[in-house]
């Protein structure tokens, strides 16, 4: 059948069959193209991303694209001559076909890439396996170095510790033979110094006090200075204090002590022998001053001093002993017994007998106090142990009558013994 055509304008004619195979033969391979080339650029995507997440498969991937390339070019090519040669029977049959064998192609090589990927991974997961491995080993290798180091310095340790307990075992020895030589040296130069002091001791005190004498005697020249004799009891020496017209006007007594410690006892001894003699002042004239003085001071009513202070203590003192007699001298003309009771009653000797009587109440009065707290405490204690016996019968009793009622008599106070606990 002809299928020719001519032109009405010009006349040429041509085969319509031609015409519309090479048109339709156009606009597929176009259609193709276009979705050839979205399925390269999507293919060239993966691959990409393929390529940054899988470096080291990359010559493998890219082997694999290559391949990939060359067939769908050779499919391309292949689909080309198949197209042009059956356009004309079933061109859109055709076309679906190939585009199924596309689509099928291209979930091939999506399955390849996917096997791909899972054979990196376990290649992965292995070689990370052999890494924590050959850490592992590392690892125990380490460990049981350190431990044959530890266990190689724990010997050595304990060898050099057996021969430096040996060594100072040998020195503790040394030096324990050597401080009891020294020990005994030190009792031997302590006994001998003890029995040297023993005997000059008493030498240095009567020194001290032929001294103190000699000082009062020449810087008072005019009071009376009175020696109290060995093995009598009071104090060592003791002041006259004259005025200027040969009167007595008062009392100092002087306790000389010539030791390294300060005792508290001598206050209370010269404070009676001050009260004995009559005296108005007493003063303890001492090497070694008490821990709370530094220098010269009153404590308790007796002076202390050192023998460098003693000539200035014992001025002020009589100046002051002088100046209380003359304004007593300036009462005695009254001659009221009410004055000389004020006096008496305000005198040295009223106020020192009375201290004597008030310490010695006082420490009655402290030693009844103790008495009477140690008794309240035992009374207390029986109360608490009284207590608990009553309520113990108690219990017992009421037991008892609930079992045998009022038959059996278990009172330990009678109804009219009184009650000693509230």
């Amino acid at each position: 059948m002809a299928t020719d055509i001519k032109c009405p304008n010009c006349g040429h004619e041509f085969d319509i069959e031609n015409v519309l195979s090479a048109e339709l033969e156009l606009k597929y391979q176009k259609e193709f193209q276009e979705k050839l080339s979205n399925s390269l650029h999507a293919v060239e995507v993966e691959k990409q991303k393929l390529t940054d997440e899988q470096k080291t498969f990359e010559e493998k991937k890219k082997k694999e694209n290559e391949l990939f390339s060359q067939r769908l070019l050779q499919e391309k090519q292949k689909i080309s001559l198949e197209l042009k040669e059956s356009i004309t029977k079933s061109v859109a049959t055709d076309f679906e076909n190939e585009l199924k064998m596309l689509q099928q192609n291209a979930a091939e090589n999506q399955e390849k890439l996917k096997e791909a990927r899972q054979k990196e991974l376990e290649f992965l997961q292995k070689e990370q396996a052999l890494k924590i491995k050959e850490e592992e080993l590392q690892l125990t290798l380490q460990r049981q170095l350190m431990e044959e180091r530890g266990k190689l310095k724990e010997q050595l340790l304990k060898e050099e510790t057996e021969r430096v307990s040996l060594k100072e075992q040998e020195y503790l020895l040394r030096t324990k033979e050597l401080e009891k030589q020294l020990e005994d040296q030190k009792k031997l130069a302590d006994e001998m110094r003890r029995k040297s002091e023993q005997g000059s001791m008493q030498l240095q005190g009567e020194v001290q006090e032929l001294l103190l004498q000699e000082l009062l005697q020449a810087t008072f020249p005019f009071d009376k200075i009175e020696e109290v004799g060995k093995g009598v009891r009071g104090a060592d020496c003791i002041q006259v204090v004259r005025n200027h017209f040969g009167n007595e006007t008062g009392k100092i007594i002087y306790e000389s002590k010539r030791t390294k410690d300060f005792q508290n006892d001598w206050i209370e001894k010269l404070k009676s022998d001050m009260r004995t003699l009559g005296a108005d002042v007493a003063v303890i004239v001492t090497q070694a001053l008490p821990k709370d003085m530094e220098r010269f001071g009153e404590k308790n009513g007796v002076y202390v001093c050192t023998f460098t202070e003693v000539r200035s203590v014992a001025l002020l003192l009589r100046d002051a002993i002088i100046k209380i007699a003359d304004a007593k001298k300036s009462q005695d003309n009254k001659g009221d017994k009410m004055h000389m009771l004020y006096d008496y009653l305000t005198g040295s000797e009223f106020s020192e007998n009375w201290k004597a009587i008030r310490e010695g109440f006082m420490s009655m009065k402290l030693s009844i106090q103790r008495e009477r707290d140690a008794m309240e405490k035992l009374w207390k204690a029986r109360e608490k142990q009284l207590e608990k016996v009553l309520l113990n019968a108690a219990h017992i009793k009421g037991s008892v009558e609930g079992i045998a009622g009022n038959d059996v008599n278990l009172n330990l106070l009678e109804d009219t013994d009184p009650i000693l606990l509230d």
